[in-house]
């Protein structure tokens, strides 16, 4: 549930990502991969995932029945690689709901890097490449926003248990205040993001996370911010299965 990014963004054809589900930020990402140990530290990988009917491999074989995008990218769950990096999936959930944005997303995964280098290392590691074809295959679009959360112990959270289900209203936004877009949620967590990695070109700023009871809650957070600028927030409803972002 992360992204491969090419650990030389400087490279051009000879190493071309095999990827047609969103265009690389290349100087944020060789800002990653050249980031110096003493200003280097985790990182929060919050992916937005939307995917295929049905999964497009490149070459026929078992893996190329017909399985939907989702089924796909349930095989490219890379969690025994992220645990031999040190790495978390620290938030997962189904969107149940898109309240407001230009797109509709079908899911959220939310991976904590203990370093940003070694988000851009694990792209070069062997078997990362063999469960990316899954990801590729199984991927219409994705955005991916790399953040630092306001607060830091989220750092220092154990690995969430699985949990029955949670109602979590989740707030992407571009803005340049993001003080009072914290404030606006209060109740919640907030992520403030560093670099948008991949997507469609624009760059996000702030991602925030907030149990809810109910879907209703969050058309009300959606209400709030129905005057933004088009194009310049998604709010959504999301059913975690997996969660230490909200759950404390």
């Amino acid at each position: 549930m992360s992204e491969q990014v090419d650990s030389d963004a400087s490279s051009t054809d000879e190493r071309k990502l095999k990827h047609n589900y969103g265009v690389i930020n290349k100087d944020y990402a060789f800002s990653l991969a050249t980031r110096e140990p003493e200003e280097d530290g985790p990182i929060y990988m919050v992916n937005l995932m939307k995917y295929r009917e049905v999964a497009e491999y490149e070459q026929s074989g078992g893996d190329a029945a017909s399985i939907s995008g989702r089924e796909a990218d349930d095989k490219y769950n890379p969690a025994s690689i992220l645990n031999k990096i040190g790495a978390s999936i620290v938030f997962v959930a189904d969107v149940i709901g898109n309240h407001i944005g230009d797109e509709d997303w079908d899911r959220i995964a939310i991976v904590r890097y203990a370093t940003r280098r070694s988000f851009i290392e694990m792209q070069s590691r062997k078997d990362f490449g063999e469960k990316h074809v899954h990801k590729a295959a199984g991927m219409l679009r994705t955005t991916l926003i790399a953040c630092r959360p306001v607060d830091t112990s989220l750092d220092s959270a154990d690995r969430p248990a699985p949990i029955e289900f949670r109602t979590i209203a989740m707030v992407v936004r571009r803005t340049s205040d993001r003080t009072s877009a914290t404030a606006a949620m209060a109740q919640g967590q907030t992520l403030l993001a560093e670099g948008t990695v991949i997507g469609d070109g624009r760059e996000w700023d702030i991602v925030q996370l907030q149990h809810v009871d109910s879907t209703s809650d969050v058309e009300r957070i959606a209400k709030n911010l129905s005057a933004e600028p088009a194009n310049s927030v998604y709010v959504m409803s999301l059913r975690a299965s997996l969660d230490s972002i909200t759950q404390r």
